[in-house]
């Protein structure tokens, strides 16, 4: 029997109907072989065992190979790949397109939102949803591809058509164990790339030709600093937007952050390779805003300023605050930060260097701490700041106290980062996720402000 007779296709015992295949694949936690006994019990008509990359062949073909019938852009890299396809998304649909998004932040088939779980979602999700688009007429799919999605094959037999490198900095050392490792699983999505792809990549990274220098894709690349097939400069910068230099013409945009340049223009390459005439390029770039928590500002009372913020890396970290100081010298700047618990240790110290580097003052509390005790991660940050820096900086582990703290102690004028939730809408203390909406609660406490 083909497989495309069956009623659905699963690899999670929990969502079996009657009449399905269970694929049983071997995971980083579980392995699904334990569980067919169950699918069976559960109604599947029959199961199969196989790897990663027979899971992501067979969802490729159940569902028709629906990367082959889009235009599939693909970006990976440390930061900025939730901003980069979230403003490709915005940019197409602009244009008249009808286009799907698969990112952190959410899954788009052209205006439908569906929620999501990881940053590159598991394979027969990936197909379904790319089924869906081009069931809905969508001509493009802009997605995040993040290492561990390469690593554990969940891209296997997408076809893509454009490939984007952005930077690569530290990050998932808890996963990959070591930063070549890492490096090797980013490389990964290049060397895969067929000779009708174009890769583009970040020249002003020193990663950047590392990452293409096997692929057989068309190599783009794109810089801020060098030479480069695209190039960027940043005129001037104020809260509110930049003046950019993208291939020798001018153009105004409403985001702000010399990160946020590299963004714009790897948006920028991603349309001109993808037939987009550059002034009609350029023209819709001046119209994007910035994705959900990203550099997003909330202004209050003693004409306080709060900017909520997704940067969880040291780079990312240093990156938001630096762009503030520069847009504002003149403003006090406060920076509140955690780490995550049950993720890689060795960051914690190195974001605490970053803070004391940029912030007037330092508010140190919780993320999503996971199963981890939260004073241990806060401990774990206390290490890396020196004498001087520990002087400025406040440990408070409640992250909703923190907030209330850091905002009613601001003086008038200030800036107050809040780093590390952005989108986010929850915190996971324990193995419980909790609403927590940073936006509600800065509002919240705005209004106990004269």
């Amino acid at each position: 029997m083909n497989i495309k007779d069956y009623p659905a296709i699963t690899s999670d015992s929990r969502t079996v109907t009657p009449g399905c295949l269970f694929i049983a694949v071997k995971g980083t936690k579980a392995d699904g072989n334990e569980y067919a006994e169950a699918a069976l019990k559960a109604g599947a008509a029959a199961t199969v065992s196989t790897d990663r990359h027979g899971l992501a062949m067979m969802a490729d073909e159940y569902y028709g190979h629906p990367s082959g019938k889009l235009k599939l852009v693909g970006i990976t890299g440390t930061n900025g790949k939730t901003t980069t396809v979230t403003l490709l998304y915005n940019m197409f649909r602009s244009l008249g397109y009808e286009c799907g998004l698969l990112s952190t932040i959410a899954n788009y088939v052209g205006t439908r939102r569906t929620e999501t779980a990881n940053t590159t979602s598991d394979p027969i999700t990936i197909n379904r949803l790319l089924s869906e688009m081009v069931d809905a007429g969508c001509e493009y799919c802009f997605m995040e591809v993040s290492s561990i999605g390469v690593e554990q094959e969940r891209i296997a037999g997408l076809e893509f058509k454009v490939g984007i490198f952005s930077n690569l900095t530290h990050d998932h050392l808890d996963y990959h164990g070591t930063f070549a490792e890492y490096l090797r699983c980013k490389k990964l999505f290049f060397d895969n790339l067929p000779a009708s792809a174009v890769a583009v990549t970040n020249v002003d990274d020193r990663h950047g030709l590392v990452m293409t220098q096997n692929t057989a894709a068309r190599v783009v690349t794109y810089s801020c600093r060098s030479v480069a097939d695209h190039s960027c400069r940043v005129i001037e910068e104020s809260f509110g937007g930049m003046l950019l230099r993208i291939d020798g013409t001018e153009v105004w945009t409403r985001l702000i952050g010399a990160h946020n340049a590299y963004n714009l223009l790897a948006v920028y390459c991603a349309a001109i390779e993808l037939g987009t005439p550059k002034e009609e390029a350029l023209v819709a770039l001046s119209t994007l805003g910035a994705a959900p928590g990203r550099l997003e500002n909330i202004r209050g009372p003693r004409d306080l300023s709060v900017v909520i913020d997704y940067a969880h890396t040291p780079d990312a970290m240093d990156n938001v605050l630096g762009t503030l100081r520069d847009v504002a010298p003149e403003r006090e700047l406060i920076c509140l930060f955690g780490c995550g618990g049950d993720r890689d240790r060795t960051k914690r110290p190195e974001m605490a260097a970053v803070a004391e580097k940029w912030a007037d003052r330092i508010f140190v509390t919780s993320d999503n701490s996971r199963t981890e005790k939260t004073e241990d991660i806060l401990e774990d940050i206390r290490k890396g700041f020196s004498p001087k820096g520990l002087a400025k900086a406040l440990f408070i582990a409640d992250r909703k106290e923190a907030i209330r703290t850091a905002i009613m102690l601001a003086p008038r004028g200030a800036t107050i980062l809040l780093a590390g939730k952005g989108h986010e809408t929850y915190q996971i203390i324990g193995t419980e996720k909790r609403h927590f909406d940073e936006r509600e609660i800065v509002n919240d406490v705005f209004k106990t402000i004269d």
